[in-house]
């Protein structure tokens, strides 16, 4: 059960492109790169992952390995009702941000939009649409606990680095990703360490990699064999 007084002793911060990110002292990491947290997440998460998966299904269903700050399920509602294709947003969360810490975050004035607030807004482990073409379902918990009988065909694996939480970057890790995808399905990541592409391999994927964003010379897209 979620606990509501529970908060991650965090602070948001500003990164390079005026994008909001936050920083989390337990890990030593930031949620996005410092050198833009909405470039990164256009060019890895949507660039790489939505786009193509737009041109390969008809209905996508999407898995996030860490919520955070809401910002990849931001973009991907956007562009959801921007080419009115009906997206399901699934994610695990872990550290969930306090509402108090999402209104810090600056995205919906960036983005001109209203749809921050109510994704961080929306109840936990049940679903709520958005959008009459978004809808959302965001558990707390570890995703080595995770159980679903549904196949996704596009996950956003933002998971921090692997020196902050190796158990996430382990080959059984993505194993089990790819017994929650659909053949075919796409995967994409910022981390492009040679571990994680071992991993990725030996749990059946086909390991592409791709020009990373600003400061980020490669990152990676898997897809599930």
């Amino acid at each position: 059960m979620r606990n509501p007084e529970k908060k991650t002793e965090i602070r948001i911060v500003l990164t390079s492109d005026g994008s909001s990110s936050v920083f989390n002292p337990e890990f030593n990491q930031h949620y996005h790169s410092v050198f833009g947290a909405l470039q990164e997440s256009q060019r890895i998460f949507l660039e790489l992952g939505l786009y193509a998966a737009f041109e390969r299904f008809e209905q996508i269903n999407v898995f996030e390995m860490g919520f955070g700050t809401g910002l990849n399920a931001l973009l991907t509602l956007l562009e959801a009702e921007k080419n009115q294709r009906t997206v399901t947003y699934t994610a695990v969360e872990t550290h969930p941000l306090s509402m108090e810490q999402a209104r810090e975050l600056n995205f919906d004035t960036l983005l001109n939009c209203h749809y921050l607030k109510p994704l961080h807004e929306a109840p936990w482990n049940r679903p709520v649409s958005i959008t009459p073409v978004f809808d959302l379902v965001k558990y707390e918990g570890r995703l080595q606990d995770f159980q679903t009988t549904n196949r996704y065909n596009l996950v956003y694996f933002d998971a921090f680095a692997p020196e902050a939480q190796p158990e996430l970057w382990t080959q059984e890790i993505f194993e089990q990703l790819a017994a929650m995808m659909q053949q075919g399905g796409l995967l994409t990541t910022y981390c492009s360490k040679s571990s994680v592409k071992w991993n990725l391999r030996a749990a059946g994927f086909l390991v592409e990699k791709h020009r990373g964003p600003a400061h980020k010379r490669d990152v990676l897209r898997a897809i599930r064999l």
